[in-house]
């Protein structure tokens, strides 16, 4: 290490204050520099809004466009929309069976879930998928089926 020439520092960084600076901040003004960051955050504002807008616009568009196709299938499909919606309320009742049991067994077996990770992804693997599966079931068969008919519910 001392047998290293001794160069001239490439480099000089100032570390201090420069005094032209502070006087140029001062000349703008802090009322100045608030407005301008506040003006700022007004068009960041009306950007975001706009964006928002336009996906809201788009959602219900795809919405409304997807509510088309579905009510057009119906009157496609009458009788099959009819048998949709029968299927439907059968398969609410099993799963309002379903979850009836799913809460007995937890109010069963409260304590050992809370005590066992083991216990619980039991519990999970025995009822999560059936209950997953029935959910999408029914969710497909509600979108659909027929909304049923006045002069069925009436009697």
């Amino acid at each position: 290490m001392t047998n290293e020439p001794n160069f001239p520092p490439m480099f000089r960084i100032d570390v201090s204050a420069d005094s032209n600076s502070q006087e140029c901040a001062e000349d703008v003004g802090v009322d100045e520099v608030i407005v301008a960051l506040l003006r700022q955050l007004v068009v960041g504002q009306e950007r975001q809004q706009k964006v928002l807008e336009d996906l809201a616009q788009q959602t219900g568009q795809a919405q409304k466009q997807r509510s088309q196709e579905l009510g057009q299938w119906k009157e496609a499909n009458p009788e099959l929309a009819r048998n949709c919606r029968r299927a439907s309320e059968a398969l609410s009742q099993a799963q309002s069976q379903f979850l009836s049991n799913l809460t007995e067994e937890i109010a069963e077996q409260a304590d050992s879930l809370m005590d066992g990770e083991f216990m619980l992804n039991e519990f999970v693997d025995r009822f999560g998928p059936r209950l997953a599966h029935l959910n999408g079931l029914l969710q497909a068969l509600s979108q659909l089926s027929s909304v049923p008919d006045a002069h069925n519910t009436a009697s």
